[in-house]
């Protein structure tokens, strides 16, 4: 695949199977502009399309995005009012085009929460892109990485209880079948914007050996060349899951 000259040479066969973002940054964006949060918000839907395409142009199998965390929630009432319709909008304005490019959109979290109109947005982009078969996409909404575990805990000690599982044969592959990740491999790499070096309770156990990448550009900043720049710095790496160097 080609790039304008701008863009930093990305190895077509070691691009990240699984890419993961912390998508930080709408609100700085926004307040630096004296603009009200809800304007950094959807500037950032804007750069969640770009980098959609990027990562389907580029091979990327599973792009895992962090939308919405259960800690977001205690936000201003409004602007939770805001990310819901702007989800909404996501839905109507996107799934069309994901199924075109082979995108299947998966909604991980505690939906629970979610009022109607949301919960049937995220159920109809789910719907309308089923089957994608060239890039699956995590939305990770009302999500925690703690609560994730914690969950998947009570799942193994109820079937230990109810004698279906040994507590003896518990391993990781176990832990990881209960996980709302299942079935899909980790990711090999976490790109987080706005210069925050935190992981901010996002996917605590799916993340172990994952290369982290922290970039100062905010979240509806962050494009095509910013992806290339960081997949680039990727593919510099030796990834040695605790081994020693191979050189």
């Amino acid at each position: 695949m080609s790039h304008d000259s701008a863009s930093p040479p990305v190895i077509p066969e070691a691009v990240p199977r699984h890419i993961a973002v912390i998508m930080d940054g709408n609100g700085r964006w926004a307040s630096d502009r004296g603009l009200p949060r809800y304007a950094g918000h959807r500037e950032g839907m804007n750069a969640v399309r770009e980098v959609v395409r990027a990562c389907v142009d580029e091979g990327v199998g599973i792009l895992t995005l962090f939308a919405f965390s259960t800690e977001n929630w205690q936000r201003p009432e409004d602007e939770i009012v805001a990310l819901m319709a702007l989800l909404q909008v996501y839905s109507a304005q996107e799934g069309d085009e994901l199924r075109e490019h082979g995108v299947a959109v998966h909604v991980l979290g505690d939906l629970s929460r979610m009022d109607e109109p949301t919960l049937g947005a995220v159920e109809s982009i789910e719907r309308k892109t089923r089957g994608g078969g060239v890039m699956r996409l995590n939305l990770m909404i009302s999500y925690s990485g703690r609560a994730e575990i914690v969950s998947a805990m009570r799942a193994l000690a109820e079937r230990a209880r109810d004698g279906i599982l040994d507590p003896t044969q518990i391993d990781e592959e176990s832990v990881s079948d209960q996980l709302l990740t299942r079935g899909i491999p980790d990711p090999d790499f976490l790109i987080r914007t706005s210069g925050e070096y935190r992981i901010s309770n996002f996917m605590l156990w799916q993340l172990a050996y994952a290369e982290l990448y922290v970039t100062p550009v905010l979240w509806p900043d962050f494009s095509r060349e910013d992806l290339l720049a960081a997949i680039a710095e990727y593919q510099r790496r030796e990834r040695r899951f605790g081994r020693v160097s191979s050189s």
